[in-house]
């Protein structure tokens, strides 16, 4: 495997909320996604999720509250949490979820 460079990765995302698989580790997928605006109300029954903000900032809406995270701050979303990612506009962030 090479090394894999984050930010030559963010400016390859075309799109956003299309969340690209950069490398896999013990069946773990790491994701890169850029974001702007309120992605929508959802939850993942049977796995957790790491997010990681690199840039700007996410908040994760959730049936009790919010979370903000600025760049830098990670928060894991518990499984069969519901939430709602609203991003502020070019925010770029990762995930670390169970590859599917």
């Amino acid at each position: 495997m090479n090394k894999i460079n984050i930010n030559d990765q963010f400016t390859q995302l075309k799109e956003e909320w299309a969340p690209k698989v950069i490398a896999q580790s013990n069946d773990q997928a790491i994701r890169v996604i850029k974001g702007s605006g309120e992605l929508g109300w959802h939850k993942h029954d049977n796995e957790e999720k790491i997010v990681i903000v690199y840039k700007g900032q996410l908040t994760l809406k959730l049936n009790t509250g919010e979370i903000v995270l600025e760049a830098g701050e990670m928060y894991v979303v518990p499984k069969g949490l519901e939430h709602c990612p609203v991003a502020t506009p070019d925010t770029h962030f990762m995930m670390i979820e169970p590859a599917q």
